[in-house]
């Protein structure tokens, strides 16, 4: 009875150097991922409600304002009431607004009110960082969709019921991942908020956009069909739209096998430059 502090104690004051957290350290990649998911919930409104209801304004102007509620896009033969096809890419394009806002916000923030040291001495690996920064990213990008989701639901005439629930959740958190590395990449490069707003604003925006969310590629030339095919954001709408309607501007495989490819690129990628410290550590 007598050994049992002695042991204690042993165990408490290691020798230096002798790592006490092995293989991974849950307690500290959990409580790093409720600090980032907690700091967006505690402003939600903007964070969360904000993002869903202007996103909800696209769907508004398109079906009211444009008289859509009576067309139709034909997607590879198959025709789609105009609404359903719009309202899965709206939702899908919320969540990658939302998602990248918060994963090139962290570390770029920590640099300029200079609390990255915050980021970088908890006991945490290179590995436990990006994943829970990339995972915090994805769970506000999941409440804006299902936020967005409630809404079209309640709208008359759009019919969002998932035809594919499997494709929802696949392409959904295939894409989400893809902007977070995306972002994290942005925070660890971005020195001040006018780098992360260029991205946004011209790279981010314009992808999203020009992705087949408002139009079937089958409509375009054959050059910007090209055009299309290279961008990712064109799979992640695409495969993402598959799981609502059933039907794609492309094949589902090959945007799953494309948007793997580039979430392990870009994890990566991000997961090298934070070990090096690129921008970083001083």
């Amino acid at each position: 009875m007598n050994d049992q502090p002695k042991i204690a104690a042993e165990s408490l004051f290691a020798e230096p150097g002798v790592p006490q957290i092995r293989n991974v350290n849950w307690a500290g990649t959990w409580a790093l991922y409720r600090k980032e998911v907690r700091r967006f919930m505690k402003v939600q409104l903007q964070t969360v409600w904000a993002p869903a209801i202007t996103t909800l304004m696209f769907l508004i102007i398109f079906i009211v304002a444009l008289g859509g509620s009576g067309r139709t896009v034909t997607l590879r033969g198959e025709a789609v009431p105009f609404a359903d096809f719009i309202a899965p890419g709206l939702i899908i394009m919320g969540m990658i607004n939302a998602c990248f806002a918060n994963a090139s916000f962290s570390l770029m923030v920590g640099k300029v009110q200079g609390t990255l040291v915050d980021y970088l001495m908890p006991p945490i690996s290179v590995g436990e960082l990006l994943f829970a920064l990339a995972a915090s990213s994805v769970t506000r990008a999941v409440l804006v969709g299902c936020a967005l989701w409630l809404a079209m639901a309640a709208w008359p005439g759009v019919h969002v019921a998932p035809a594919h629930l499997w494709a929802v959740v696949w392409f959904g958190l295939l894409g989400t991942s893809f902007i977070a590395f995306l972002g994290v990449l942005t925070s660890i490069w971005a020195d001040k908020f006018d780098h992360g707003a260029a991205i946004t604003n011209f790279v981010i925006g314009p992808l999203a956009l020009l992705s087949g969310t408002f139009y079937s590629i089958d409509r375009l030339p054959s050059f910007f069909q090209g055009i299309s095919h290279a961008n990712p954001f064109f799979y992640i709408i695409s495969g993402f739209r598959y799981g609502f309607v059933a039907a794609a501007d492309t094949n589902v495989v090959t945007g799953s096998i494309v948007l793997l490819a580039l979430n392990l690129v870009l994890g990566g990628l991000c997961y090298t430059l934070l070990r090096r410290g690129w921008k970083i550590k001083a």
